[in-house]
């Protein structure tokens, strides 16, 4: 506490006056900054401007520079995973490639990993897809996805995680290659099976960037979910199925708890239209909880699979605030304890 200020007539109480209230300012600031430390738990400052023209560069790379990423665009598969490699490595990161092969192509999944310091055992993986449909630029499918996950994964670069935190960008999600033993992520979770490890959680981030404020911009697989959703399409849905729901509802909780972006969840069965189509359905055909990030895809962007995913049909301040509501996903996922999903 701080004692009375006596101002004299010779001047000489004024300078005393005026060392206290610098040093009562200076304390004031460091406090509040470690207090808003404390606060954060770990989530990285918010720098939103530079994390969204991050963000856009990202998807116009993929989009626009390298192109079509299918299986008929080798050239370019292969460069979007240089692209990749090379974004977490830039980050900081050692990267783990998972190469195979799918109908003689050479194609591959790439892995950025921060091991946990407590619980190294315990695996959390956020993961995309960065192929596309032949001849489809694919900003939204799935560039914005990827774009996201690169983000995410340069901010939490140097974050001291619990548990073992996995980035994976996944090769081949797309038709023909979708549900068969060739997909990149199905490749994936299958080897983690077979090594038997614990994933706790997988976050799939399938198609996050399509936002429209407009009146009925949003569609539905059954006519009667107007009356539960918005019906415009300017929220993103977490989706689960029954097994998966403990982590769909820790995954919507930080995200609202984190975000402006509105956030709604589905839980269905795989038979409903969209509920498995990415990679999060590879990770429940092992048995491992996953649950998809995704701006609903079809039943909202019309540019789904055309050659007008283009990246200016994007919205880059809502993705911004998906990569600080996945922070926040990280973080309570990293101190949730075992067996709580």
């Amino acid at each position: 506490m701080f004692s009375p200020i006596v101002i004299r007539p010779d001047g000489e109480g004024r300078r005393r006056m005026i060392e206290r209230i610098v040093i009562g300012v200076v304390v004031l600031v460091v406090t509040s900054q470690l207090l808003g430390a404390q606060a954060g738990r770990g989530l990285p400052e918010k720098d939103g401007g530079a994390a969204q023209v991050r963000l856009e560069a990202s998807v116009r790379m993929f989009a626009e520079t390298i192109g079509p990423r299918s299986h008929r665009d080798p050239k370019n598969l292969a460069a979007a995973a240089e692209f990749i490699t090379r974004s977490f490595e830039s980050s900081g990161y050692s990267v783990t490639v998972q190469p195979y092969e799918a109908d003689g192509l050479p194609v591959r999944n790439i892995i950025a990993e921060r091991r946990g310091t407590e619980q190294p055992d315990r695996v959390l993986i956020v993961g995309a897809h960065y192929d596309t449909v032949e001849g489809t630029p694919g900003a939204d499918d799935n560039a914005s996805g990827v774009a996201v996950l690169l983000e995410l994964a340069r901010q939490h670069a140097q974050t001291r995680f619990r548990k073992t935190v996995r980035f994976v960008a996944f090769t081949l999600e797309e038709p023909p290659f979708f549900r068969s033993r060739h997909m990149g992520s199905r490749v994936y979770a299958r080897s983690l099976k077979a090594k038997g490890e614990q994933v706790e959680a997988m976050v799939c981030l399938e198609m996050v960037g399509y936002y429209s404020n407009e009146e009925s911009s949003q569609s539905f697989p059954f006519f009667w979910l107007r009356w539960r959703y918005p019906t415009r399409g300017n929220f993103l849905t977490v989706v689960s199925n029954s097994a998966s729901q403990a982590l769909q509802t820790q995954v919507f909780d930080a995200l609202k708890a984190q975000m402006a972006l509105p956030v709604e969840a589905f839980t269905g069965p795989w038979w409903i239209p969209g509920v498995d189509l990415s990679d999060h359905g590879s990770f429940w055909k092992e048995g491992y909880p996953a649950v998809m990030l995704t701006d609903t895809a079809f039943y909202r962007n019309p540019h789904y699979h055309q050659s007008t995913d283009r990246p200016e049909t994007l919205d880059y301040g809502a993705m911004t605030e998906l990569v600080q509501g996945m922070s926040g996903v990280l973080m309570a996922l990293n101190q949730a304890p075992e067996g709580s999903r």
